[in-house]
């Protein structure tokens, strides 16, 4: 007998609606606390969003603060774009450890 196909999580991107394995998406996460940020293991608690490599640069405030249902201020904005811009090229190359975790540089 043949071994069944493993189910691939799909995610949707915030801005271009696209779906994609969620392995391949960056998350950006609005924490219980207040504010937001990259979620490089996909793991912290709160609401996700899912980004694109290919739509990290083009992601709008809004679009985002939308779909966290959370308020992001331009500090924490310039943030967020910044690392997503820094992860976006490697997610894109498709280099991610062994255990599916980004690399990403996140301020505390």
């Amino acid at each position: 007998m043949s071994a069944k196909p493993r189910h691939i999580p799909l995610r949707s991107c915030v801005a271009c609606r696209g779906k994609q394995p969620k392995r391949e998406l960056l998350r950006v996460v609005a924490l219980p606390e207040g504010g937001a940020r990259v979620d490089a293991t996909g793991r912290l608690n709160g609401r996700g969003a899912y980004v694109c490599a290919g739509c990290a640069d083009a992601l709008r405030p809004g679009r985002l603060a939308r779909a966290l249902r959370a308020d992001i201020d331009n500090g924490q904005w310039q943030r967020i774009a910044a690392d997503l811009a820094a992860a976006a090229p490697g997610l894109a190359q498709g280099q991610a450890d062994s255990a599916g975790a980004r690399h990403i540089q996140n301020s505390p």
